[in-house]
């Protein structure tokens, strides 16, 4: 990898990290009791970081598609929950487009499906953007239909919105250079990611005019069906898991915190790498989340520690987070001794697979001790 490009990943994950602790602490100060003055102070922050944060993402998501293709992370989605996301994110800034965002789910309310959820949002969110944006007032239609059949689940994903004159646009980098003039730069990366996620995906894309000038765009998916799954596995008789929470950022920690009490999970935190190793020696942890880079003891050395504790506390499940989750850097972690590797900054879907497949999974006493040693 060239220097240059080196740096500037390094650069785009440390301002996604600053920028996930900085909206964490936004919203533990909106909690406390403020004056309107100070609430929308607090809101106007949160709203612009949300936006700056959603940027590094399309950059950082287009990098990572030109590099290595769509890499997909399938877990089990509820699809009809997705769409309630998908309004959720949208429909507070349709509002402010002057814009009514109308969206609709046909099927099976409990359809759950094998897919990667952050890239299915993506998808959507592509083309939610460019209606919006270009609809001046009126309404957004977003639906989704889904099907169950034998051999699996077929998507239809609707979005109606005005006319895109650029739409039969054959050069790419015009098409994107005419979205960016009219909408934006963040709708015209979102374009362009939606649709290499969409081809990463095996999906297909089509657009039909309406009548009143505006257009539907349709996209096509076949996912295989999975069981509904949305709170991290209890390891004992229905016991909440109780995680430890390694990290010497303590806005990481608070993050960390937030997420595993959103899966209804319970935790604790440590500093750095020796305190992790105390605290683990007392066995009251079902799972340890752990940072790799700290003062004192690093993660993996912690790690390498813990493993070499005997009894089941040697085999307690860890997973790494750390801002360098290259294979071959994820391969280093679970040699070590380590379960699993979440790439900060933390999303929730990707925490949660990775929480439920350490909990769910057997612990390979053998594979523990060999790494220890």
């Amino acid at each position: 990898m060239p220097v240059t490009e080196f740096f500037s990943e390094r650069v785009l994950n440390e301002i996604r990290e600053q920028m996930a602790g900085a909206l964490a602490l936004t919203d533990q100060l909106a909690r406390q009791r403020l004056t309107p003055d100070g609430d929308a102070c607090v809101s106007g922050v949160a709203d612009a970081m949300t936006g700056v944060r959603r940027l590094i993402d399309a950059v950082g998501d287009l990098r990572e598609v030109a590099r290595t293709g769509v890499v997909l992370n399938m877990t089990p989605t509820p699809l009809r929950e997705l769409m309630d996301e998908l309004e959720a994110r949208w429909g507070a800034r349709a509002r402010l487009a002057g814009v009514t965002l109308l969206v609709s789910y046909d099927g099976d309310p409990d359809a759950s499906a094998l897919t990667d959820r952050r890239r299915l949002l993506q998808l959507f969110d592509g083309l939610v953007g460019e209606a919006v944006a270009a609809q001046s007032r009126g309404a957004v239609e977003v639906g989704l239909t889904v099907a169950l059949e034998d051999d699996g689940v077929a998507l239809t994903g609707r979005v109606r919105g005005p006319r895109d004159p650029a739409w039969d646009e054959q050069d790419l980098l015009a098409r994107i250079a005419d979205i960016e003039a009219r909408l934006g730069l963040e709708v015209a990366l979102g374009s362009v990611l939606s649709r290499r996620v969409l081809e990463g995906m095996g999906g297909t894309l089509s657009r039909k005019a309406n009548a009143g000038g505006s257009d539907t765009t349709t996209f096509c998916l076949r996912l295989e069906q999975a069981a509904e799954t949305d709170t991290a596995p209890a390891p004992d008789g229905g016991r909440a898991a109780h995680i430890l929470v390694v990290d010497d950022n303590a806005t990481n920690r608070m993050v960390a915190q937030s997420l595993v009490e959103m899966f209804d999970c319970t935790s604790e935190a440590a500093e750095d790498g020796d305190e992790a190793v105390e605290a683990a020696r007392s066995g009251r942890f079902d799972l340890i989340l752990m940072d790799i880079k700290m003062p004192r003891m690093d993660g993996v050395s912690a790690t390498r520690a813990i493993r070499a504790l005997p009894g089941p506390v040697g085999r307690t499940p860890i997973i790494a987070l750390t801002a360098n989750a290259d294979p071959e850097d994820a391969a280093g972690y679970l040699k070590a001794g380590m379960n699993g590797v979440v790439e900060k900054p933390m999303k929730p879907e990707q925490l949660l697979a990775a929480l439920q497949q350490a909990l769910d999974g057997p612990q390979d006493e053998t594979s523990a001790e060999a790494a220890a040693a």
